[in-house]
């Protein structure tokens, strides 16, 4: 009688090779991802002087990075399974790939915050293709040598995940269990979220953060939320607590209010008897935390610490963005930030009036000078809206001067210095009409080269050991930013070479000056996640005729209200009668106050802080602001209700001046 052959299932010996492909690259990947975090511990710690330890941010960390693994492979595993029902050789490849593209992209995203201490989010999305490749150029990380270990690290990783489901070789228990501890631990993350108040310490927090859960959580959101939707009702926000109680006046415009704007700025001022001059100075990354009086990491703009003496000075001012793309149209229009900065917008402008276009209205010319390239982030759309008489950018300069040198061989363009003398050179040597100049600094900008750098290096040593008088210890901590320190007293000398320059003009005696910084670096530490936007405001002038310091916070909204309404109060100007500014007026209190209410934007498509008073709303929690700009949480449902309505009554006005391009009816204003 013939013998039966014996029956075996080859199931098991299945579900056991495609759980020992999964897990056995899976656990290489987390051994890598665990190694990088300690990587990315111990550069940043090496590179920046934070007040916090390794061992404060160690935990939540973990955390931070556990929940990632359980999302990721959580995801790869039903993906996993699924090819391998089709090809368990091509369901390996596939996660040998996709693991190691996380992984490259994960170191890569490490990198950049050890660089910036901001994690990459959702401004990835922000930039046009060639804005992107200007700045990836002038990060000088695109070198041969990073290229080239850039491919190692890329073969090196494929390896590894080749050798894993060879090495760690289990039983199918094991598999087993280990599969019911990641769905388990995916389920844990989602239903014990952590409801603990946010940190005020965005640094911090920072380094906290899994940088590549970040940037696909924002990504995410970006692409599944990122579209703008409006209501068709306004709640709209009271405003009897603010400066200046606006009148709204068509709800089709719903930033459109009546121009009944206070003039704060006359009394310090003598009699104006001609239309004056106005230029502006706009330093790039000029923080608070680093100029002027009461500067927590000590002042190193000294030249603009004197000028301030004999000036209107706020302590307590804000920018509008934690960016440069929302300069111009803060300072002048006190704009909405469409969805990426009102720059964006430049396919097709909603119709607008700003500083610019209403002085041109009164007869005044607009003059503009940067040392870079003008079409970075829109500005020259901006400014040629405006129609300016004058736009100078780095393809204009004069042949004289040379762009700042790089090592990358890419540069943003001319150094402070240049720009200011190549500007004076070509204002014009009389001006039969009043002016508003401008000038945009570019220097202390990544990746903060600064010419004649002996010459700065013996400045700053000279600046650390003479005027800050620091001890041997705190001047190793501050050298850990040399070139960033020595590129703002470059600045502060440029700015120093153009008043010595500009006071010999006949034009100097009747002529406004405001300077500011667009925001604060971000590769120093900040205090606070509201430091970022605090920055110094000096107005000066020979015709002033007493100075001060004011504490009541005040931002970049408020300058152009304030100025026009001191030139119309002087019977120098005529106004529209209905206005868009978001901004209240300049606050002179002596004491700390806040009479405000603006949203702020950190980076383009980040849209999360509002500040209303002295509250700060910042990603779902409230501070309250005390002077110096620091802030403490705090704990109110009703207050947190109230600050969260108001800001998404701004994004739904804000979202539908998007898509209808309806900011100003053309008859309100002064003409175009």
């Amino acid at each position: 009688m013939a013998q039966k052959a014996e029956i075996r299932s080859t199931l098991p010996l299945r579900i056991q090779t495609i759980l020992r492909n999964f897990w056995g690259m899976s656990l290489i990947f987390i051994g890598l991802m665990i190694l990088i975090r300690g990587v990315e511990l111990h550069l940043v710690f090496e590179n920046h002087v934070l007040d916090f330890t390794a061992k404060d941010v160690f935990f939540d960390g973990f955390l931070e990075d556990l929940g990632w693994f359980f999302y990721l492979l959580g995801l790869l595993f039903i993906i996993h399974l699924f090819i391998s029902l089709l090809s368990t050789t091509g369901a390996r490849f596939f996660l040998q790939l996709v693991l190691t593209v996380f992984l490259i992209a994960h170191l890569a995203l490490v990198f950049y915050f050890m660089k910036t201490l901001l994690p990459l989010g959702k401004d990835l999305f922000a930039y046009n293709f060639d804005d992107l490749i200007l700045t990836v150029s002038a990060s000088g990380q695109l070198t041969p040598m990073n290229l080239t270990f850039g491919s190692i690290a890329i073969v090196f990783v494929l390896g590894l995940f080749y050798l894993g489901p060879r090495v760690f070789r289990f039983s199918l228990t094991a598999y087993f269990v280990l599969t019911g501890f990641l769905f388990s631990g995916l389920l844990a993350v989602n239903l014990l979220k952590a409801n603990r108040d946010l940190e005020a310490s965005e640094t911090k927090r920072n380094v906290e953060l899994n940088k590549s859960r970040y940037l696909t959580e924002e990504s995410f959101d970006h692409l599944m939320y990122g579209g703008e939707f409006y209501f068709d009702f306004y709640l709209r926000g009271t405003n009897d607590d603010l400066l200046i109680i606006k009148e709204f006046t068509n709800d089709e415009f719903p930033f459109l209010h009546k121009n009944n704007y206070p003039d704060v700025l006359s009394p310090f001022f003598d009699t104006l008897t001609q239309a004056p001059d106005l230029v502006f100075i706009f330093v790039e990354s000029l923080g608070k935390a680093y100029s002027g009086k009461d500067a927590y990491l000590g002042s190193f703009t000294p030249f603009l610490d004197s000028l301030a003496q004999h000036s209107l000075v706020w302590t307590h001012a804000l920018s509008s963005t934690g960016r440069t793309f929302g300069l111009l149209p803060g300072v002048f229009g006190g704009l909405p930030f469409g969805e990426k900065g009102f720059l964006e917008l430049s396919d097709e402008f909603p119709y607008h009036h700003s500083l610019l276009s209403v002085l041109r209205d009164n007869g005044y010319e607009t003059r503009y000078f940067i040392g870079a390239d003008g079409n970075f982030d829109r500005v020259a759309d901006f400014i040629n809206y405006q129609k300016p008489v004058q736009f100078e950018d780095e393809k204009t300069f004069s042949p004289e001067f040379t762009k700042t040198p790089s090592t990358s061989g890419f540069s943003w363009g001319y150094p402070d210095k240049d720009l200011f003398l190549n500007g004076l050179q070509k204002l014009p040597v009389e001006a039969s009409k009043p002016q508003v100049r401008i000038f945009q600094t570019q220097t202390s900008h990544d990746p903060y080269t600064v010419p004649e750098k002996e010459l700065y290096q013996r400045k700053l040593q000279d600046h650390l050991n003479n005027t800050l008088n620091l001890n041997s210890a705190k001047i190793t901590e501050y050298l850990s930013y040399e070139a960033i320190y020595m590129t703002l007293l470059y600045a502060d000398d440029a700015i120093k070479l153009f008043f010595d320059r500009y006071k010999n003009r006949p034009e100097y005696a009747n002529t406004i000056f405001v300077i500011t910084g667009d925001h604060r670096l971000p590769e120093i530490p900040m205090s606070s996640r509201l430091d970022r936007f605090h920055v110094p405001l000096i107005i000066f002038s020979p015709l002033l005729k007493r100075t001060d310091y004011f504490k009541g916070i005040t931002s970049h909204y408020e300058i152009t209200p304030s100025l026009l309404a001191m030139l119309e109060n002087q019977d120098l100007i005529n106004l529209p009668e209905e206005v868009i500014w978001q901004g209240q007026v300049l606050d002179t209190a002596r004491t700390f106050q806040s009479f405000i209410a603006m949203p702020l934007m950190r980076n383009k498509n980040q849209l999360v802080d509002y500040i209303h008073g002295e509250f700060f709303l910042s990603e779902g929690q409230v501070f309250k602001i005390s002077e110096g700009m620091n802030i403490d949480p705090v704990n109110d449902g009703a207050l947190f209700t109230r600050l969260n309505g108001e800001f998404e009554e701004f994004k739904n006005k804000n979202s539908y001046m998007v898509q209808t391009r309806k900011l100003l009816p053309p008859e309100s204003s002064a003409g175009d």
